[in-house]
């Protein structure tokens, strides 16, 4: 296969804006056989196969015989007319289009390809590839896949994470890794009310009403944070907020166990400044108020946090890489060719740099 035929395929399925690719074919739905079924037994089967094996054979299609498959010689031995792709060129296609293809997209890739190939040939036939269009579609097709490029060599070198840098960072940022359990009393933002009667229920009277049931569970909050400061079972506090609120249903368990900051909104976080046997003060925000007391605390060690860490390392790294190149450049556009809604990119004088992970 000739390596123009390539390209063109790869133009066709990576280049956007007004030359729009070729799709893959759409997905069969949940279930269908085929696509899903990435099984270990065929895994193990396609791992198998030898790289200069055929992998997929287009048969009619043969390039490289032209004078088989013209128009003027239809009584041609098509039958023996083929273009064979082995396992090493197809993967080598597959990984230069995305690295790692799972196997049901390399199925896609297979389905597509053969169209491609034979649509980038006639195209090729046509003179289409020596247009003024298509030389300037493959220039921008090259800037695109340069840049796709230099991503995945950024992820790569971000990648490169140090046992030591983990370490450092684990020891730096141990707050992050405490894992807590607690018992936390819900109170609903307002009480429950009736109804009021049609005639009466103007906009200062329901406001009025709304804000005497949010008043009522202020205070219902407050008391219930004195009577678990006092040792009260906080199973039986949670039932006596429910109950404060109208609600008829039995409360729902007061236990958190084992969960880490990330697993908490952020106003409620402090309660892991708490020590154990502590009750926060009331924390409320927009959907009610909640108490919390501390049972217990402690440090996930490392290595259940260490790809974790080396992830965060890495996404951290990436992030820098790409603010520095966009904060080596400026651009302006032209209003009057783009319109008043043009927007240049971020002046690079004022553009606030990536933020490493702080430590804790």
């Amino acid at each position: 296969m000739r390596a123009s035929w390539i390209a063109f395929l790869l133009l066709g399925t990576l280049a956007f804006g007004q030359a729009k690719p070729t799709p893959l074919p759409p997905r069969p739905p949940a279930g269908a056989p085929g696509e899903d079924d990435d099984t270990p037994q065929q895994l193990a089967a396609a791992s198998k196969v030898a790289p200069d094996a055929p992998v997929l054979t287009i048969k009619g299609f043969c390039p490289d015989k032209v004078s088989d498959t013209t128009p003027n010689k239809p009584d041609a031995p098509k039958a023996t007319c083929q273009t064979v792709v082995t396992r090493a060129e197809f993967e080598k296609l597959a990984n230069a289009i995305a690295p790692g293809m799972k196997p049901s997209v390399q199925r896609q890739l297979a389905r597509a390809y053969p169209r491609l190939l034979v649509m980038a040939y006639d195209a090729e036939q046509r003179g289409l590839d020596k247009t003024p269009r298509f030389a300037e579609l493959q220039r921008f097709s090259r800037l695109q896949n340069l840049s796709q490029g230099m991503v995945r060599e950024i992820q790569q070198e971000a990648a490169n994470v140090s046992e030591e840098a983990i370490e450092a960072y684990y020891r730096d940022n141990s707050p992050s890794y405490e894992r807590a359990s607690f018992e936390r009393i819900f109170v609903p933002i307002r009480k429950q009310t009736e109804q009021l009667p049609k005639e009466k229920a103007d906009d200062a009277a329901l406001k009025a009403q709304q804000a005497e049931a949010e008043a009522a569970m202020v205070k219902e909050a407050n008391q219930l944070r004195v009577r678990a400061a006092a040792g009260e079972d906080f199973t039986r506090l949670q039932q006596s907020a429910y109950d404060a609120a109208g609600i008829k249903a039995t409360a729902t368990p007061p236990e958190l166990r084992k969960i880490r900051r990330t697993n908490l909104p952020a106003a409620h976080v402090s309660a892991f400044a708490l020590k154990v046997g502590d009750v926060s003060q009331v924390i409320s925000d927009a959907t009610g108020h909640y108490i919390y007391k501390l049972d217990s605390k402690d440090l996930l060690p490392l290595d259940a946090v260490k790809e974790e860490i080396k992830s965060t390392l890495q996404n951290s790294r990436v992030q820098e890489a790409m603010q520095k190149i966009q904060e080596s450049f400026t651009s302006e556009m032209n209003p009057e060719f783009f319109g008043a809604d043009a927007t240049p990119s971020r002046d690079a004088s004022k553009a606030k740099p990536a933020q490493p992970a702080q430590s804790k």
